[in-house]
């Protein structure tokens, strides 16, 4: 098995400075999960600083380099064998302290570890302890997701004015109706249109069906028209391409996206292409038209669960509707019975007199 792959935006996975079992553990959730190319990067980055770090940490004559320039190559079965589970909570107290990391960058590195010692005692059987078996996840607070309004959404899509208006109306427009991933809009080729329909390659090589709104026909019908006039087309299978015919990279939608957010006055919110994604299913959850099943297989989540996050959100709707009611600030007082007017009179009298007596007592032990 090869021990690249590619990134999206050209960019080569490259395990040489791994060693053996690492990327024998890489390749295999390259080739045989069809993990993403994404995922694996991040688990060949996460596993490389713990590694590291254990070098460091049961090497005293390393305690002074650099954690970036230490090698692995050489790390043996016996070295990977002998981790422990306090190795592994030190690991995550360093990573909290020493380098900042987040409860949910911390729970990814964990996550990768886990993954890791797994493949070592249940596929290959290298040893049977795994030392990180039990270790719990730190807690990560769970917050909505963020998206556009309606209005917000309308104005963005017109406030697109760049140097290739056409094809960034059309990225924009797809985001907002479609619901799909960053990593998902680069890598549609010309092939993948069908009859209203798109073939999206999502996480784990998982291929879906996205259909497209007339508003998602009209503005890709305008951006074609425009890709057809480009003088040269250098990747002709792409869809979206640069002004000189190459695919676009991701970094370069973000950077389109944060663009025409500027232009709307929505720079600053924390919006992005993901919180794109967030919108377009917030605005099908909220129609009433898409139910949690159906967004699952919309947005290419694996796991349902994943998905009900939005009807949270619309839990939010909810308690909005219940305030809304003109009834709900009104303060009438109930026209009760004369009999129940005394009594309440009498008990606020007695309260006001308890009051002052008690007051009268504390200024007497002044």
């Amino acid at each position: 098995m090869a021990n690249s792959s590619s990134l999206p935006g050209g960019k080569k996975l490259d395990f040489e400075d791994c060693f053996p079992i690492l990327k024998e553990f890489l390749n295999y959730a390259l080739a045989v999960r069809s993990l993403s190319s994404r995922t694996v990067d991040a688990y060949h980055v996460d596993l490389r600083t713990f590694f590291r770090y254990l070098k460091q940490l049961r090497n005293p004559s390393l305690k002074d380099d650099k954690l970036e320039e230490i090698q692995i190559s050489e790390i043996d079965l016996p070295f990977v064998k002998s981790t422990t589970k306090e190795e592994i909570y030190e690991f995550i107290y360093y990573i909290n302290k020493e380098r900042g990391n987040s409860p949910t960058a911390r729970a990814r590195k964990l996550c990768s570890i886990k993954a890791f010692f797994k493949y070592c005692v249940t596929k290959k059987a290298y040893f049977e302890y795994n030392p990180s078996l039990d270790i719990d996840a730190p807690a990560l607070k769970k917050t909505l997701p963020k998206y556009l309004s309606l209005e917000e959404c309308i104005e963005l899509l017109r406030s697109v004015k760049t140097g290739f208006t056409e094809r960034d109306f059309c990225i924009i427009t797809l985001f907002l109706n479609c619901g799909m991933r960053l990593s998902e809009l680069v890598g549609i080729n010309m092939t993948d249109f069908k009859e209203g329909k798109i073939r999206i390659l999502g996480k784990g090589n998982k291929e879906r069906t996205v259909y497209l709104t007339p508003a998602c026909q009209d503005a890709l019908d305008v951006y074609l028209a425009a890709r057809a006039r480009l003088p040269q087309l250098q990747d002709q299978r792409a869809l979206f391409v640069s002004n000189r015919g190459t695919r676009l990279t991701g970094r370069r939608v973000e950077q389109i996206v944060e663009s025409c957010l500027a232009q709307a006055g929505l720079s600053g919110k924390g919006y992005s292409p993901h919180k794109l994604r967030h919108t377009a299913a917030t605005l099908m959850y909220r129609s009433g038209n898409a139910d949690v099943l159906a967004l699952q297989e919309i947005l290419g989540h694996e796991n349902v669960s994943t998905t009900q996050i939005y009807t949270h959100i619309s839990r939010e709707q909810l308690e909005e509707a219940v305030k809304s009611s003109p009834l709900a600030k009104m303060k009438i007082k109930p026209n009760l019975p004369p009999s129940i007017s005394n009594h309440k009179r009498a008990t606020e009298e007695h309260r006001e007199d308890s009051l002052q007596q008690g007051t009268a007592e504390a200024d007497g032990r002044e």
